[in-house]
């Protein structure tokens, strides 16, 4: 994908695990088992780790049909004057954000969030975190309906730097939260725009070819009826294997593969595996090549990968004009599982996003995609995100 700046969300912090948990009521669903007696060696980092999960869970529990109000959430974070008013108006965005999702398709039930902390620092009375955010979020699906392939829950993964300032009592307050959203959607607990500009290197760039104009983006019109939901792909006949496809990127989608590299935006790359997975073959190979949206290939290097590999507006060329192994789809609700689908986020004609179907449920895609690392995201929410996007729906 072509776009992105990083944009973080920094939060304060540290102390010892009594005064931090006096500072806020983490949820019980995102306290460790193991909390209740830290020791001397890792006290500050573990309450730290616990005051940073019960925010997070706050942010997530705002998405829900369960939200409590506002002014009851925002007193769960202590935090310096600015980072509370901050803290006050992403809650009350996250909580109309809770009431879209609810209209367009239910919305979720609940959530949990779980973190992964990376690092901790500690200097002076400031305290830094770099932290995975790990959360689930659950639509209002029974389990029968689970049973028959609906999602039992949507997941993404998104790394933070939080930032703790320690007060004149001792205590230590959330100060700065940066989420590195790096440019893809907006993830689900985040609030802030998809930034359409120069960004982190996704292995794409100028190609040798004039490809001339596009074909019409995807209409995103309701279908009347769900008739694609069940759509069989003829796999044998086209040397395929659908199924690889997505059960690769059920796999990877959040821990990536260690055998390939990852890029700052990184959400076409990913989708080259798959393909790769479910039997696309590579074409060309030699460096004189790698400018060229008429090959497809993956090297030990960047400088020996394919643009079309890893730039979305490559990836586009190649797949639909010269090797016609997809074709565009003129509604995005005909997607199905395998397919792909393409964001221009500002209609500039020039492709930043790509993403695989990995579930469809009663005529509603459901998305899994890098950059930000999401796992089965309906595609009511990404239209309702992002209402001014060109889609392109490809037929894998």
């Amino acid at each position: 994908m072509r776009v992105a700046q990083h944009r973080r969300v920094l939060a304060a912090a540290v102390t010892t695990a009594a005064a931090i948990l006096a500072l806020v009521d983490v949820p019980a669903s995102a306290q460790p088992a193991d909390l209740a007696a830290p020791t001397a060696a890792n006290a500050d980092t573990t309450a730290l780790a616990q005051l940073a999960e019960g925010y997070l869970q706050q942010r997530a529990d705002m998405l829900t049909t369960s939200r409590p109000p506002v002014r009851a959430a925002v007193v769960h974070v202590k935090a310096t004057r600015a980072m509370a008013a901050r803290t006050q108006d992403d809650l009350a965005a996250l909580a109309e954000k809770g009431k879209r999702y609810r209209e367009v398709d239910g919305g979720y039930t609940k959530a949990r969030v779980d973190v992964n902390v990376t690092d901790t620092t500690v200097s002076g009375r400031t305290a830094t975190l770099q932290l995975t955010e790990h959360t689930r979020l659950y639509p209002p699906f029974t389990a029968q309906e689970v049973e028959k392939g609906a999602p039992e829950y949507e997941e993404l993964s998104l790394p933070h730097t939080v930032q703790y300032a320690q007060g004149t009592d001792g205590t230590w307050l959330l100060s700065s939260d940066k989420a590195d959203t790096e440019g893809g959607p907006t993830p689900t607990t985040q609030v802030s725009d998809v930034d359409a500009g120069a960004g982190a290197d996704d292995g794409g760039g100028k190609a040798d070819e004039d490809e001339g104009g596009k074909d019409a983006p995807s209409d995103t019109t309701p279908l009347p009826d769900a008739t694609v939901d069940d759509l069989v792909k003829p796999s044998v006949a086209a040397g395929y294997s659908y199924n690889k496809m997505v059960a690769y990127a059920d796999k990877y989608w959040d821990h990536h593969n260690g055998a390939f590299r990852t890029y700052g935006n990184d959400c076409t790359n990913f989708i080259s595996q798959a393909m790769l997975e479910g039997g696309w073959g590579p074409k060309g190979g030699a460096i004189i090549q790698r400018t060229s949206n008429k090959y497809w290939f993956y090297g030990p290097t960047k400088f020996t990968t394919s643009y079309t590999w890893a730039g979305a507006e490559n990836w586009y060329w190649f797949a639909k004009k010269h090797s016609k192994r997809t074709k565009i789809l003129d509604n995005v609700w005909k997607l199905a599982k395998s397919d792909v689908l393409q964001a221009d986020w500002d209609r500039n004609d020039n492709i930043d996003h790509t993403m695989i179907v990995t579930k469809k449920y009663q005529g509603t895609p459901y998305l899994t995609y890098h950059t930000g690392d999401t796992h089965n995201k309906s595609l009511n929410k990404l239209l309702s995100d992002h209402p001014r996007t060109w889609w392109y729906a490809h037929r894998t």
